[in-house]
């Protein structure tokens, strides 16, 4: 008698280990949210036991009071009003990652950019067209090296100085998702804000994460989504920058929304859109921006001499059709021919 129940004992904790193992090996859901923000949307999915919607509004509406500058009761809305504050956590790393990409590019991506954005129409202020007069009295007030973070203020050699961080807060917007969702110890997530990622781990039918590169096909309503090609991708950030879907015509002539800082007119070289693989998506946002602002010869030097960052360009031939050229590690991504 004492041995039956000492088997039955024995049996009851066998199978109370393995219910438990099963229980702690069991995967959890994956979860796909979207939404709008930004005047943009977003798409995450990511593997955990809940909804996290309202934790990751919550915190895309606390960047946005940072780095909007369409909220006019944001902190760089008050730092471009010059009032006087300190400004918070989200504002700093921007700005001090900003000015270290400005330096790296020689000036290609440039954050006080915003009165050239508004004067030709691309900016938070809608102006008219500016004549070279014009053009030369903003380029006066449109230099990196004129502002300065200290003790987390912002310090102006020009009142007149305005700051957009459009090239890059939808990027950092990106990685501050993928850092919520970090801190929860999710392993596996792709974070979409407008185009620009960050994916960690597999997806649902764990493979890699496939993200699509657009064919840079002038709509300005993102209507077409065409592909130029798909890439298999993981633990990094990606973004793409072009000019096929913000612009404008002028007696004949299009205007594309980006801007060289360093000459202050539209760019007009034969790059159609940029598209970059870095560690974070911040990093990938304003180099995909900088390298349409340098032109291909000059991103192809930069990546050259920067192996850790790798970008895949389309651009127009000499007869208008579209071609590419991409760096030697991005190669191991792309998964359809060439």
């Amino acid at each position: 008698m004492k041995t039956k129940k000492s088997f039955l004992w024995l049996a009851f904790l066998i199978l109370a280990t393995i219910w438990i193992l099963a229980r702690h090996n069991q995967q959890a859901n994956y979860y796909n949210i979207k939404g709008l923000v930004f005047g943009t949307v977003y798409n995450i999915t990511y593997q955990y036991d809940s909804d996290l919607k309202p934790e990751i509004e919550a915190e895309l509406k606390r960047f946005d009071f940072s780095l909007s500058p369409f909220n006019d009761s944001s902190v760089i809305s008050r730092v471009n009003r010059n009032e006087e504050l300190v400004t918070d956590s989200f504002f700093q790393k921007c700005f001090n990652r900003s000015m270290e990409i400005s330096r790296e590019t020689k000036g290609a991506f440039d954050i006080t950019i915003a009165p050239l954005a508004n004067a030709w129409g691309f900016g938070f202020k809608k102006g008219a067209f500016p004549d070279s007069l014009m053009i030369d009295s903003l380029l006066q007030i449109t230099d990196y090296e004129k502002v300065k973070l200290e003790n987390g203020r912002v310090i102006k050699q020009d009142p007149r100085i305005m700051l957009s961080c459009s090239a890059v807060a939808k990027g950092y917007s990106v990685d501050v998702i993928a850092q919520l969702l970090d801190r929860k110890g999710i392993k596996n997530y792709m974070v979409d804000i407008g185009g620009e990622v960050v994916v960690k781990g597999v997806n649902p039918k764990n493979n890699l994460w496939r993200i699509g590169i657009n064919k840079p096909i002038d709509d300005s309503l993102s209507v077409r989504q065409d592909l130029q090609t798909v890439l298999d991708l993981t633990d990094l950030g990606m973004a793409t920058s072009g000019n096929y879907r913000n612009f404008y015509y002028k007696d004949g002539k299009k205007y594309a929304h980006t801007i060289d800082p360093r000459t202050g007119y539209p760019v007009q070289h034969n790059i159609l859109s940029a598209t970059v693989i870095a560690e974070d998506c911040m990093t990938a946002d304003a180099l995909a921006t900088a390298f349409m602002v340098m032109g291909l010869e000059e991103a192809e030097t930069f990546c050259k001499a920067n192996p850790k960052i790798d970008a895949y360009f389309i651009y127009s031939g000499d007869n208008g059709e579209f071609k590419t050229y991409y760096t030697e590690g991005m190669k191991k991504y792309i998964t359809t021919p060439q």
